[in-house]
């Protein structure tokens, strides 16, 4: 498999856009089913986001600062994410809210997930040599296997954010 950054990102994408349509998929009384996505979907965007957070965003932040608005953006929506995952993670499927919940958190990504597709990766790749993109993959890839697979607490990983951004 590549190591390229984008295409390592993309492929995340693609597997929580799976997971997204079958739990829209599942009817109201597939409560077990929705539960279980909802975890799958929770373990794959806690990885996900954190290695975005950890790599992609500082390393693009610090060599296309003219990108650094979006990449701001992107901690944002992150943390908008990260907050309704965690959230999730301590509801059960039975709670009347879950499927609301778990819709808003589904609408928010998709719009991410398009954005960075749409327009922020198309500027990194345009700005950034094939050698660059393939190191920053190689260290997203690394990362990846330690990742955390549950939700922080929101409160925790604001903090980790800041620090990042300081």
């Amino acid at each position: 498999m590549s190591t390229d950054a984008i295409v390592l990102l993309k492929a995340d994408h693609k597997q929580i856009r799976s997971l997204f349509r079958e739990f829209s998929k599942a009817g109201d009384g597939a409560t077990a089913t929705k539960g279980r996505l909802v975890q799958q979907i929770l373990e794959l965007l806690t990885a996900h986001t954190y290695i975005e957070n950890e790599v992609m965003y500082p390393r693009v932040r610090a060599l296309l600062p003219e990108l650094e608005d979006d990449v701001l953006e992107s901690y944002e929506e992150h943390h908008v994410a990260d907050v309704l995952c965690a959230e999730l993670a301590a509801m059960s499927a039975t709670d009347e809210r879950f499927s609301a919940k778990t819709t808003v958190l589904i609408e928010n990504v998709l719009h991410h997930m398009d954005e960075e597709e749409n327009d922020w990766f198309p500027k990194v790749r345009e700005s950034l040599g094939r050698k660059q993109l393939q190191e920053i993959g190689a260290s997203m890839a690394a990362l990846k296997k330690s990742a955390p697979r549950h939700p922080a607490q929101p409160s925790a990983l604001k903090k980790t954010i800041d620090a990042v951004l300081d």
